[in-house]
This record gives structure tokens, C-alpha cells and sequence, in this order.
């Protein structure tokens, strides 16, 4: 049994206000790369969805002239660092394990190297994971962040991932 579920998460106010900034069918469609990425690595696939619903989090919106400024976050932006924060947060509020919140954290901390002078750290199979699935899902100029999603829809499929989770955790466990 898990302490939080995708459910949960998505449900829960503060990560539906970060979802909006940042791209919830982006955040989406990261969690399912990442859950079917964990399946096939042998990670955790409850953590790395998780991770993967939850990675850009810490984004500001870095507008110009009301526009979407995507050279000005590139240059400037930290959003890793904030998001890994605010999920290990609200992780922690929820009632997720201590243990497992600090490695969600850590591959949010992890899944980008845009904040990092050099890019020379080694990471975890979680880590690796979540970047993945995020890289799988980019598109050119950030525009990934903006693609839409009806709350219903994304609603829908984060339940149907939740009991995909929830099927699979079983045998995932007996095999650690």
C-alpha cells in the first residue's frame, strides 16, 4: 500500500497551481514515460511517476512583453532546484515516506543539467529515469510546456496510471 498516490498529488492544490504554469500534459505524459521507463529499468515505478508528474514544479514564468521568454528561462532559470523543494514539501505533508520523498526530490533535482555550470554528475537509475522520460517528451523552444489538456482528460489519466501503478507495485516489490 502507498502512503500518497498520483491521485493524491495531482488533486492536491499547490501542485495544481505549479501544473498550470509549467505544463500539465507535459507533467503528464513525463509521469507515463517515466512509470513505463521504471517498468523496463526495474526502478520504482511508483517513485518515478511521481517524479515524473512532479519535475517542473519549481518553474516561474519568464515572460517578456507578455510573451513566453524560453531564451530568458534557459539563461536564467533554477526551476529544478525550487521544484525538488516544493515536492519534497508537499511529499512530506502528504504523508509519503520520508525515505521515498527524498529521492523524488533528488531526481527532480536531477532531471535537467540547465542549471549547472558543467554537467558532470553521476545519477541514479531513479535520476537517469525521470530525465529520460522528460527528454522524451520535449519539443523545440519549450513548447512542450504549453500544449493543453482538459482537466477531465488529465484527470482520467492519471487515475488510469494510478491503478497501473498500483497493479504493478506488487510484483515490482517481490523482485527488489
Amino acid at each position: 500500500m502507498r502512503n500518497v498516490t498520483l491521485i493524491d498529488l495531482f488533486t492536491h492544490p499547490i501542485t495544481q497551481k505549479y501544473l498550470k504554469r509549467s505544463g500539465m500534459s507535459h507533467a503528464i505524459s513525463v509521469a507515463n514515460y517515466a512509470y513505463s521507463l521504471a517498468l523496463k529499468s526495474g526502478v520504482n515505478p511508483d517513485l518515478a511517476a511521481k517524479a515524473g508528474l512532479l519535475h517542473d514544479i519549481g518553474h516561474y514564468e519568464w515572460y517578456k512583453n507578455g510573451e513566453w521568454d524560453y531564451e530568458q528561462y534557459r539563461e536564467n532559470d533554477i526551476h529544478a532546484i525550487k521544484g525538488a523543494e516544493r515536492a519534497h514539501k508537499l511529499l512530506i505533508r502528504l504523508g509519503e515516506d520520508p525515505r521515498d520523498a527524498k529521492k523524488i526530490a533528488l531526481a527532480i533535482l536531477l532531471h535537467t543539467d540547465s542549471y549547472l555550470p558543467e554537467a558532470t554528475i553521476k545519477q541514479n537509475p531513479l535520476q537517469r529515469v525521470v530525465k529520460q522520460a522528460d527528454e522524451l517528451d520535449e519539443e523545440p523552444g519549450g513548447r512542450h510546456h504549453y500544449r493543453k489538456i482538459n482537466k477531465e482528460l488529465a484527470f482520467q489519466k492519471i487515475c488510469i496510471l494510478d491503478k497501473k501503478i498500483e497493479d504493478n507495485l506488487l510484483d515490482f516489490k517481490k523482485t527488489v
